[in-house]
């Protein structure tokens, strides 16, 4: 692990990709867990007023969101302001023979937990991942980004193949807490060849973009 104070796991050229992740993934999520519930509702406040002001969200007539487990950050009232505002909301939902699909959210009060460890969901009824052209603008979930745009997720790959389906053009932005943005020069993410990049990070205290994006801006 790094001596710097947030999980890194330090990797070089022939690392096994996978195993650091792994590794880096039950830091970032221990730490996730070591919050007190008090703490997730007051970040789960300031969520919602970030991403909702990111002018591309603002303007989005659909978004492509997620609601989120327990340890990550905390969706509902953003949802919440979105649906509100009379945005469409899309939402991932597990679809028949376990794929993962899309479907609309009226409410955040149908959302409901259909299986074991999975996200709370709305009732349907599920589209394919071709529905996420409609969308505006993608928020995706994330363990840690980098600022050269790279994602750690939780390892399904699901979303790096999902996001085919996003119109070009249209913003991939991250969710996560301050201490999970790393900087590409010192602190680089583990990236394989089928990773996707992000365009933007929204935290508690405000969003940036990264990458290319970053460089355009």
């Amino acid at each position: 692990m790094s001596s710097d104070t947030r999980p890194y796991v330090a990797f070089q050229a022939g690392s096994e990709l996978p195993v650091v992740k792994d590794e880096l993934r039950r830091a970032i999520i221990a730490e996730r867990e070591s919050r007190s519930p008090h703490e997730r509702e007051l970040a789960a406040a300031d969520f919602a007023q970030v991403v909702g002001d990111i002018p591309v969200v603002r303007a989005a007539a659909c978004v492509a969101a997620y609601a989120a487990r327990a340890a990550e950050p905390a969706t509902t009232p953003l949802l919440d302001r979105l649906a509100q505002r009379g945005a469409t909301v899309l939402l991932p939902v597990l679809g028949t023979g376990l794929q993962r699909q899309w479907a609309h959210l009226t409410t955040t009060e149908e959302l409901a937990v259909r299986a074991p460890g999975r996200p709370p969901e709305p009732p349907g009824p599920a589209m394919g991942a071709e529905a996420l052209a409609e969308a505006d603008v993608v928020l995706v979930p994330a363990l840690a980004v980098d600022s050269s745009g790279a994602r750690l997720g939780h390892g399904g790959g699901w979303y790096d193949r999902v996001l085919e389906h996003v119109r070009p053009g249209v913003p991939v932005i991250a969710m996560v807490f301050p201490s999970e943005i790393y900087d590409a020069e010192t602190h680089p993410l583990p990236q394989e060849l089928h990773d996707r990049h992000v365009d933007a990070v929204a935290t508690t205290s405000g969003w940036r973009a990264l990458g290319e994006a970053a460089a355009q801006r």
